[in-house]
């Protein structure tokens, strides 16, 4: 019987492909395929439903196996574990590759977009940003715990690091002032990468339409709208705005029985990304509320009011973030609540 469904778990060097008939049982058992032989081993079955685990990589292969008409899907690998038969076989190649295959018909699946090129370009650049960052703090951290070696010990702030490390570099004995001054030289450098980053970010919101609209919300700039345009495109892959607030991990997890409903604290599934920009353009939404005398900077103050101030930036974020699925959904006909 023909091939419906194939399930592959993707890796640098060596594939392992499974396929199973209309039946469900095994049609192509492939545990090694190289890198080089895999896009001929797909291109020569008939249009089938292939699945994979989110991962490095795997956006590449999806646009791949579109190309001869496969229909492809992508799951997070935390929703494919619990099909593998561990009790059975145990967990190598062949065995994920099996569960991939099980995992990608059920109905209740839920799936990562595949990404565009153009998609993925622009997440190039916030993740180099994103890097760079990351380097900048590591780098501000190391020089705190120089000085400390001297007995001058900053507070965490970046500011006044920069500051106080520059006021006493000129009293430090010896190598100690040669490797300040470069750690300093090189947060410098640091600095004005980001800022070049910055600058490509906001070019790329400005030219696409999508990300103008999304600015027009409050809270929303130009590397969170950017950042979700790359991230989701229209949004198609959701069905509502509160899908999508559960994608990001904005919404509470239960911890409900017996009929008695427990929400805890919010899930921090999915986007980690995403989410820190969202709650981050909360608390600038919260901030600037104090003045504002609109609706939304209402709401937002009595949120605050009767359930503090981290519930209230969460509530923004969830809010600018079903905003944002609705104007990606309707477009132009999309309505601004008043």
């Amino acid at each position: 019987m023909a091939i419906v469904t194939v399930g592959i778990d993707v890796a640098k060097n060596v594939f392992a492909v499974h396929g199973v008939d209309e039946t469900g049982k095994p049609a192509l058992v492939r545990p090694e395929v190289p890198r080089a032989k895999l896009l001929e081993l797909i291109a020569n079955l008939p249009p089938c439903l292939i699945g994979m685990e989110a991962c490095s990589g795997a956006h590449h292969w999806c646009r791949e196996f579109a190309k001869f008409g496969h229909t492809v899907r992508m799951m997070a690998p935390k929703f494919v574990a619990p099909y593998r038969m561990s009790g059975k076989r145990g967990k190598n190649d062949a065995a994920d590759a099996a569960a991939i295959a099980e995992a990608v018909t059920r109905p209740n699946m839920r799936f990562v977009p595949v990404k565009s090129i153009e998609q993925q370009s622009r997440l190039f650049v916030h993740r180099a940003r994103q890097g760079y960052v990351e380097q900048r703090t590591a780098l501000i951290n190391r020089i705190r715990g120089l000085l400390s070696e001297l007995g001058i010990v900053l507070p965490l702030k970046a500011a006044t690091v920069r500051r106080e490390a520059h006021k006493h570099l000129e009293d430090m004995p010896g190598w100690c002032n040669t490797v300040v001054g470069d750690a300093l030289s090189e947060l410098t450098r640091l600095d004005e990468r980001i800022n070049q980053y910055d600058k490509y970010i906001a070019q790329a919101a400005n030219e696409d339409a999508r990300s103008r609209q999304l600015m027009q919300l409050s809270g929303i700039g130009p590397t969170t709208a950017s950042a979700i345009v790359a991230t989701v495109g229209k949004g198609h892959d959701f069905t509502c705005g509160r899908q999508f607030c559960a994608w990001l991990g904005l919404v509470p997890g239960q911890y409900s029985s017996g009929g008695k409903q427990r929400l805890g604290r919010i899930t921090k599934a999915g986007d980690p990304y995403l989410r820190t920009l969202l709650i981050m353009g909360g608390k600038a939404v919260l901030s600037a509320a104090k003045n504002k005398t609109d609706p939304v900077s209402r709401w937002a103050i009595s949120v605050q009011e009767r359930r503090g101030y981290w519930k209230a930036v969460v509530a923004i974020a969830a809010k600018n973030a079903r905003m944002c699925w609705a104007m990606l959904q309707q477009g132009e006909a999309f309505k601004r609540p008043a």
